[in-house]
C-alpha cells in the first residue's frame, strides 16, 4: 500500500495559524506550548509562509534580533514548497531531504490542510516499507517458493 499524506499522515489534524504582523517571540511561544517544530503563516485566508525552529536559530538568534519586535513576515519562508493531499509518503520523503526541510504544509489549492514533519513522513514510509518486507516473507515462505 502506497501511503498518502491525507489521510495515512494528516487526519483531523488541529491547526494553529498565525499572522505575518504577528511577532517571533509569540511564534517561539506556540511552539513550545504545542511542543511542535514550525508554524504556519496565514494572510487573508491563505498560506503565506512558514516560521521554523530553524528560522529560530538562523534568522533570529545568528542574526542578533529581538524576539519580540520582529515580526513573522520579517523572517519567515514566504511561499514555501508544499505538498498535496494525494502526495506520497516516500515522495514526500525525498522532497524534504533532497532540499533539507522539516516540516512542509499541506494544501488543496488554496486551502491549507495541514502540515508534516520529517518524523511523521518517516514513520509513514517506515510502516509501508514493513508491510512490503511482511509480506514478501509471506509470498516467500508460506507458497513453498523459498528456501528450506
Amino acid at each position: 500500500m502506497k501511503r498518502r499524506i491525507v489521510p495515512d499522515i494528516v487526519d483531523k489534524q488541529e491547526l494553529f495559524t498565525l499572522s505575518p504582523d504577528d511577532s517571533v517571540r509569540e511564534a517561539v511561544k506556540v511552539m513550545a506550548e504545542r511542543k511542535i517544530g514550525a508554524v504556519l503563516v496565514m494572510r487573508n485566508g491563505k498560506l503565506a509562509g512558514i516560521f521554523t525552529e530553524r528560522d529560530v536559530l538562523t534568522r533570529i538568534v545568528d542574526a542578533g534580533l529581538e524576539a519580540d519586535s520582529t515580526k513573522l513576515q520579517e523572517v519567515m519562508t514566504i511561499d514555501p514548497d508544499t505538498l498535496t493531499p494525494n502526495d506520497r509518503a516516500m515522495d514526500a520523503l525525498m522532497k524534504m531531504s533532497d532540499r533539507g526541510y522539516r516540516h512542509l504544509p499541506v494544501v488543496e489549492g488554496d486551502q491549507l490542510v495541514g502540515i508534516v514533519s520529517i518524523r511523521d513522513i518517516f514513520d509513514a514510509v517506515k510502516k509501508e516499507l514493513e508491510g512490503d518486507l511482511a509480506q514478501r516473507d509471506q509470498l516467500i515462505f508460506d507458497t513453498g517458493y523459498g528456501i528450506g
